[in-house]
């Protein structure tokens, strides 16, 4: 990594660790086989894939035939809800990925989340119908970082699965959550969580990017996207990602070894970093639920500055932080979770996510802080706003 960087912008992606490029490198020359091969060396690689789908399932509490290996977050949400035939509900603020599968499917709702970025599991329960068979609510949102209710959701999912059983009706209903901006902060313990289907990134967590899974509870019963060899109970055919697999297999153990150290390590570099700027420029405002967000994400917005001109400072300063998802700046509009939440756009073109990681530390949390600082005042200055 660059020194001469302050990267503040976790949420979008993490640098590869290199105990993770350790883990894969046998896999991409040395041990090449197919995993399908008949033959001794292709039989240990298929042993090193079962063996990095256990770990990756012992890491959430579950197992290792519940595991499907997918290209990333935006293919194990696609086989979700491309995989069920029926009405889906989500949240208003969920990832484009959500959002877009959502709507190629027949019919959906989305559930309007607080001004603090949280689903009511009372507005999920109101938004389920007779034909409802999917509801799809992110763990943390990965634009304010607003941690959700799941464990109340997935009672209120239960709720009805049990009704529907004494009343003898045969839908299905499960709940599924895209875990991928949680996962390394959050408990994401299947169990714990309640939920029937999981979404994970490895690119999220410090290893390799275009990699995900996609857990599913043994009653789940999807149709497959992808047809072809049969491979991933038949779900996702084609040759398997062993390199992928083992990395993300190690890159999940570390973050879960080192979960609980780390959280309160970020809170208290994000605490200290929203102190500091709040009390340099009193007008700024801090979104999401303060009680309920991730320990390295701070969303925080200067009311009247235009954030693609902060963003655009910063960078000259070596300072790298977001206006938001990297979906919504690719395409260069405002973003959706902060519309859904009711900032006004004065506010929410003022918005930048500063999000932390393991590349993050006290002097250049510290040496940031002073930057965007001097960038907001600058162009507060600059446009004659209010200090």
């Amino acid at each position: 990594m660059n020194t001469d960087i302050i990267y503040c912008d976790h949420a979008a992606a993490t640098p590869l660790d290199e105990r993770v490029l350790m883990a894969m490198q046998p896999y991409f020359a040395e041990q090449f086989y197919n995993p399908s091969s008949p033959y001794a060396p292709a039989v240990r690689v298929r042993q090193a894939y079962r063996q990095a789908k256990h770990r990756l399932a012992m890491a959430i509490g579950g197992q290792a035939d519940d595991i499907i290996m997918t290209a990333g977050a935006t293919e194990s949400i696609n086989l979700i809800f491309g995989g069920v035939q029926g009405h889906v509900v989500t949240a208003n603020i969920e990832h484009h990925a959500v959002l877009e599968a959502a709507r190629r499917c027949d019919n959906f709702t989305t559930v309007a989340a607080s001004s603090t970025g949280r689903v009511d599991p009372e507005a999920v329960a109101r938004a389920l119908r007779p034909d409802t068979v999917l509801v799809s609510i992110a763990l943390a949102n990965n634009e304010l970082g607003t941690i959700q209710p799941l464990r109340e959701i997935a009672t209120v999912v239960q709720s009805e699965r049990r009704r529907r059983a004494e009343a003898g009706e045969s839908t299905p209903i499960y709940l599924h959550s895209d875990a991928s901006q949680g996962v390394g902060q959050c408990d994401v313990t299947v169990a714990r969580l309640g939920v029937d289907a999981l979404t994970l990134n490895a690119g999220k967590i410090y290893g390799p990017k275009q990699v995900g899974l996609l857990w599913l509870a043994h009653h789940v019963r999807l149709d497959p996207l992808i047809v072809g060899g049969g491979q991933e109970r038949g779900l996702r055919s084609g040759t398997e990602n062993v390199a992928g697999a083992v990395g993300f297999a190690k890159a999940l153990e570390l973050a879960q070894a080192h979960r609980k150290s780390e959280v309160q390590r970020l809170a208290s570099l994000r605490d200290t970093m929203q102190r500091v700027i709040c009390a340099a420029i009193p007008q700024a405002i801090v979104s999401g639920d303060l009680q309920h967000r991730l320990a390295g994400h701070l969303h925080i917005a200067f009311p009247g500055v235009d954030a693609e001109r902060l963003l655009f400072i910063l960078e000259t300063k070596g300072v790298l932080v977001a206006t938001g998802s990297a979906c919504a700046a690719n395409k260069g509009t405002r973003s959706h979770v902060l519309t859904a939440i009711g900032l006004s756009p004065e506010v929410a073109d003022g918005s930048v996510r500063i999000s932390l990681g393991r590349l993050s530390t006290e002097e250049n949390c510290h040496q940031a802080a002073e930057y965007i600082i001097a960038a907001a005042q600058q162009e507060y200055q600059r446009t004659g706003g209010y200090l």
